[in-house]
């Protein structure tokens, strides 16, 4: 039986299942590892590093408080914490 390709009725016999079409050729899971491995990288070369905070739960619903209200991110607001609280210390040690 010959398959014409402009017949949508029938089914696809020689072919591959249809379907949406693949744009990249690594599974997904391993895309995710690609992306996020590329995104420290990126940080690296900014001159930016990752920090790990483990703090209790009140502390952090305390912070994302602030942050909404500040309209910032958490890395933002706690970056800018840090430069006011050494800003501080130095102004105080300036005194003595």
């Amino acid at each position: 039986m010959a398959k014409a390709s402009s017949d949508r009725n029938t089914i696809d016999l020689f072919g591959t299942v249809r379907g949406r079409p693949r744009t990249h050729p690594l599974p997904r899971k391993d895309q995710l590892k690609a992306n996020k491995r590329a995104q420290r990288e990126k940080e690296k070369s900014l001159g930016m590093k990752r920090v790990e905070l483990v703090v209790d739960e009140d502390t952090v619903k305390k912070l994302d408080m602030l942050c909404e209200m500040s309209g910032i991110k958490r890395a933002d607001w706690l970056t800018m914490q840090v430069a006011l609280a050494f800003n501080k210390a130095k102004v105080s040690n300036k005194d003595s």
